[in-house]
């Protein structure tokens, strides 16, 4: 494994960090040369600093070398922004995962960068609040790579994704120095770099501290169950859903395949033979949600739902949601690998634009299991393939590539919640001009970062960054008789 690692820097950074917490050796710096995507990158040396001040001594040893810094949770992204594209320092931060405080009375609290969502939502919930964030992957992934992404999560389209819930943030710049971004109010005075901060992707500095806002638990909850013969006709229910002025707490939609793999391990109750199904929840006062999930069985039941299930135990309701956030896994478990792609469109385009992502998947013949945010239009098609067969991995690039055209042609976006990161960052010329390019880069510039924290991610270009499969499939595109 080729390493351009200055000889004195596993030294000095042991001596910041403690030497057991540095990896430098080949066989070590293989568990992090991935995420969850495709693409692979190997740092130099991991480091696993357990303070902000630690950290701000890891990133000054960096910039002394000239290296580049890249920041890290638990690996779970799925849009390489955790790849070590130019090596570098890995700065992983899961020994940072001290819940620092829960202010119940203000309904905030104050965490490390490492702390598991799902840590902070069950430390919530013994308070009677709950932080709403929720991503699929929330038993897993870290505070920081929330923030890192701007995740969402099933329960986005009411409760907004993670910025809409970070108040302020603790944060190490690409110079070493240590400074607040935000408090403990949504709106502070002046410009608002908590919210430029967040969904940045580790290209302005490392978050060491995060203060964040909890609401209470809802006085009561309707989880539905709609059943559909097709996802087209699931699609339709969803736009008719909110044009009756209901906005559910969760829209989620799972297509034929996926039901097909996820129910026989979780058996929670989803119809075999159906097209798809919808997984919808509404919160608030009792009556409220009574009036509300009458609203919405009505609205299903007219566009073609041939059942509507409403849970009636916890059990039940948990049982319907683990299937839902047990989908990606599930996939693993059976398929060789699998791709998984993010992209937004418009409500009311979701019929066309499913109808297109299946026909594509078709054509290219890949199986594809579609689980997604149905309510906020955020598409996750799942191309499952074999690596081992000779030029699949490149044509499910190619076929990931045409969808996330098909989704900004219907006048969506390139992703929801995943990022940009190093996977789809030559897409981003399709969304933006080269006038905003110049801006976001003169951001990252200011900040101190420019080509050395977290290179090659979310810009289309940058200082001795690869072309990288994405332009590729950009420029076949936009070459007319290229596909069949």
């Amino acid at each position: 494994m080729p390493t351009n690692r200055p000889p004195a820097l596993v030294a000095e950074v042991s001596d910041a960090v403690g030497a057991p917490h540095v990896l430098h050796a080949p066989e070590d710096l293989l568990a992090y040369e991935y995420d969850a995507t495709i693409d692979r990158a190997a740092p130099d040396v991991v480091v696993f600093p357990n303070t902000a001040e630690e950290v701000s001594a890891v990133v000054a040893i960096a910039a002394r070398h000239g290296l580049p810094v890249v920041p890290r949770g638990s690996g779970t992204g799925l849009a390489g922004g955790a790849l070590a594209v130019r090596g570098g320092v890995l700065v992983v931060l899961t020994r940072m995962n001290r819940i620092l405080e829960i202010d119940a009375r203000n309904r905030t609290a104050v965490v490390e960068p490492g702390v598991i969502n799902l840590q902070l939502q069950e430390a919530a919930g013994r308070h009677g609040l709950i932080y709403a964030p929720d991503p699929s992957s929330q038993r897993v992934c870290t505070l920081g790579g929330n923030v890192a992404n701007n995740s969402g999560g099933p329960h986005t389209l009411a409760h907004g994704s993670t910025v809409s819930h970070v108040l302020g943030v603790e944060v190490v710049l690409p110079d070493g120095r240590i400074t607040w971004l935000g408090g403990r109010l949504l709106d502070t005075p002046g410009p608002d770099l908590r919210g430029l901060f967040v969904g940045s992707e580790g290209t302005l500095g490392i978050a060491t501290k995060i203060c964040v806002r909890l609401i209470p638990k809802p006085e009561a909850v309707r989880t539905m169950l709609a059943i559909f013969e097709s996802v087209e006709a699931a699609s339709e229910a969803v736009s008719a859903i909110i044009r009756r002025g209901v906005i559910p707490v969760a829209l989620e939609m799972l297509d034929r395949e996926i039901i097909r793999i996820v129910e026989p391990r979780i058996q929670a109750g989803y119809p075999l033979d159906a097209g798809a199904v919808l997984l919808i929840e509404v919160e608030g006062v009792a009556e409220g949600v009574a009036v509300e999930g009458e609203a919405v069985v009505d609205a299903c039941r007219r566009h073609g739902a041939r059942e509507v299930r409403v849970a009636t135990e916890q059990a039940e309701r948990e049982r319907l949601w683990e299937a839902r956030k047990a989908g990606i896994g599930a996939i693993g478990a059976a398929s060789p690998a699998f791709y998984l792609l993010d992209g937004v469109v418009p409500r009311t385009k979701l019929p066309a634009v499913m109808r297109d992502v299946l026909a594509l998947s078709e054509r290219y013949g890949f199986r594809c299991a579609n689980i997604f945010h149905a309510g906020d239009g955020n598409l996750h098609p799942n191309i499952m393939f074999d690596p081992d067969v000779p030029g699949a991995t490149d044509r499910v690039l190619e076929l990931g590539g045409e969808i996330m055209r098909v989704c900004v042609k219907a006048g969506g976006s390139i992703t929801g919640e995943h990022g940009v990161g190093y996977e789809k960052r030559s897409y981003m010329e399709w969304i933006f001009g080269p006038a905003d390019l110049a801006a976001m880069d003169r951001v990252r510039v200011a900040f101190g970062g420019a080509d050395r924290f977290n290179p090659c991610k979310v810009l289309p270009t940058g200082h001795g960054c690869a072309t990288g499969h994405a332009s590729d499939i950009q420029r076949a595109l936009a070459t007319p008789g290229v596909y069949v």
